[in-house]
C-alpha cells in the first residue's frame, strides 16, 4: 500500500470516530481473545490457549480461547449493562477464508449499535455515515442508497417470488431452471443463498450502494421477525457488488436468543473444522435487569471497512487497501 492510501485509510477511520463522537456514541474497545462465541455455522474460527503462570489456583484458569469474528458478544454483554449508543473499530478474524479478492482472515469491523431504533433507523445512520465520508477519496458514491426487499430482487433478477417458491417447496426447481445443479436435500435457507449468489448478486454491481431489505425469516439469525411472519428486520448493504454491511433490529426477547444459540450450536458442533465453547448462560443478558428494565430495543450494524476503503478507492482486491496483506507476509 502506498503513503496516499494510507492516509486516506487513516482518514476513514477518523472521520468514522468525529462522526459517531459527535453523536454522542461511545467508542468501546473489548477483548479480541474470548472464552466461549456465538454460535455461527456459517464461518469458522481460530483456536489459541491461554497457559496461566504455576500457582495455586491457577491452572483453573488456563485453557482454550478464541480470535473473536466479530465483537457482538462483547457489545451486546456492555448494553445490557449501559443501555447506550456505541460502537467500535476492531480487528476480527476467520478462519478456514481465502485472502485476496474480498477476504482476509484478519480483517478490520466497525460495529455500531443504536438504542431505541430499528433497522430502518440504521440505515439512515448509515447513509449519513457515507455522505459525512465524502471527500476522503476523488470518487464519491451517490447517495441515498437504492432500498429494495429481497422478494423484490428475486423477482426482478431471479424470475421468482422467492416466497412462494419456498412456501410450495419448489426453490429446487427453480434453482434448476436457473442453470444450477443442487444436490438433492439442501435446505430452504442454503437453497436461497444458492440462487441469491448466482442470479441476484451478480445484479448488484452498479454505482450507487443498495439495501437489500427484509430478509426472509426462514435464514437463522437474531434479527427481530416482523410482523408479516415472513421477513425479517435486516439489511446488507451493497456497493458495486461488493457486500459492505449487514444491519439488524436485534432480537431482544431472551427466550428466542437462547433458542437460537441451542439450534445454532447443534449445527456448529456437528460440522465445524475449529469447535468453540458457546456460554449457554448467554441469553440470559437478554432478561430484565436488577431494576425489572428489559434489554433495550436496539439496532446494530457491522461493516467491514477494508472493503469500505477498497471500493472507495476503486481497487480490484483488498489486498491493496492492507497495510501487510496476509498472502504477503
Amino acid at each position: 500500500m502506498d503513503v496516499e492510501l494510507l492516509q486516506r485509510r487513516a482518514g476513514v477511520f477518523r472521520g468514522i470516530r468525529e462522526f459517531f463522537d459527535g453523536r454522542n456514541y461511545l467508542e468501546v474497545d473489548t477483548p479480541l481473545l474470548a472464552p466461549d462465541l456465538i454460535p455461527e455455522s456459517c464461518l469458522e474460527v481460530f483456536e489459541t490457549r491461554r497457559i496461566a503462570p504455576a500457582g495455586p489456583g491457577e491452572a483453573l484458569r488456563s485453557g482454550p480461547y478464541w480470535l473473536v469474528p466479530s465483537p457482538e458478544i462483547w457489545m451486546k454483554k456492555l448494553i445490557a449493562k449501559d443501555r447506550r449508543n456505541i460502537y467500535q473499530i476492531c480487528k476480527c478474524f476467520r478462519n478456514g477464508e481465502s485472502s485476496g479478492f474480498l477476504h482476509s482472515p484478519e480483517f478490520t469491523m466497525l460495529e455500531y449499535y443504536t438504542m431505541d431504533a430499528g433497522y430502518l433507523d440504521s440505515l439512515r445512520i448509515t447513509e449519513e455515515l457515507f455522505a459525512a465520508l465524502a471527500g476522503i477519496f476523488p470518487e464519491e458514491l451517490p447517495l441515498p442508497f437504492l432500498r429494495i426487499t429481497v422478494e423484490e430482487a428475486f423477482t426482478r433478477w431471479a424470475g421468482f417470488s422467492l416466497y412462494e417458491a419456498a412456501e410450495s417447496g419448489g426453490l429446487e426447481a427453480e434453482a434448476r431452471r436457473l442453470g444450477l445443479d443442487p444436490p438433492s436435500g439442501l435446505g430452504t435457507a442454503t437453497l436461497c443463498d444458492l440462487i441469491f449468489i448466482h442470479a441476484v448478486e451478480p445484479c448488484l454491481s452498479g454505482d450507487r450502494p443498495v439495501a437489500l431489505i427484509d430478509y426472509p425469516a426462514f435464514v437463522p439469525c437474531l434479527a427481530q421477525k416482523a410482523r408479516d411472519g415472513r421477513t425479517a428486520e435486516r439489511w446488507e448493504l451493497y456497493v458495486r457488488g461488493v457486500e459492505l454491511a449487514n444491519c439488524y433490529s436485534e432480537e431482544t426477547d431472551a427466550e428466542k436468543v437462547r433458542a437460537y444459540f441451542d439450534a445454532e450450536g447443534k449445527v456448529k458442533n456437528a460440522r465445524a473444522l475449529v469447535p468453540h465453547r458457546v456460554d449457554g448462560d448467554y441469553w440470559k443478558n437478554f432478561l430484565p435487569d436488577t431494576r425489572g428494565r428489559p434489554f433495550p430495543r436496539c439496532s446494530g450494524v457491522a461493516m467491514g471497512l477494508d472493503r469500505l476503503i477498497m471500493v472507495l478507492a476503486g481497487k480490484q482486491t483488498i489486498d491493496g487497501t492492507l497495510p501487510f496483506p496476509m498472502d504477503g507476509l
